[in-house]
């Protein structure tokens, strides 16, 4: 038996082969949108799959102010951030940030399912949220990811 054959083969950014996927998320649950997304950012779904490794696609989201959010969560829900400054405690539910942000429902619901280090930063770099049905990535030839196949 050749145990030279079984070697584990890890992946480095020059073996890592990156795609560009589109999603269209219109009418799709937030929750469940963003945790397939963190997989395709991150790459779990590839063979090479390396922990310590961006070797997930770049991933292209559209409609996001399309989004769906069950239950009460729309207005129960509450997004808590810090301007940094005494009493610069700042409090928003989601449908307030879909009228001023349509993009950061999403944004933020994906940013919390990558890891909390640099790597989930360099993850994140490869998220592009877009409100409408139009993005600048067209020369990039996405592939359009069917939801319901995943």
């Amino acid at each position: 038996m050749d145990t030279q054959s079984y070697k584990t083969v890890s992946a480095n950014a020059a073996t890592v082969t990156k795609e560009w996927v589109l999603i269209d998320a219109t009418d799709l649950v937030l929750g469940r949108l963003a945790s397939q997304a963190a997989l395709l950012l991150r790459g779990k779904r590839k063979p090479n799959f390396t922990p310590h490794v961006d070797c997930g696609d770049n991933v292209v989201i559209v409609n996001a102010e399309k989004v769906r959010l069950t239950g009460k969560k729309l207005t129960d829900k509450v997004y808590v951030r810090h301007t940094g400054y005494p009493g610069g405690q700042r409090f928003a539910t989601p449908k307030e940030l879909l009228k001023r942000k349509p993009f950061a429902v999403v944004e933020e619901a994906i940013r919390g399912m990558l890891p909390k280090n640099r790597l989930g930063a360099d993850l994140f770099r490869n998220l592009h949220v877009y409100a409408g049905p139009e993005h600048p990535h067209q020369a990039q030839a996405p592939k359009q990811l069917n939801f319901n196949e995943l």
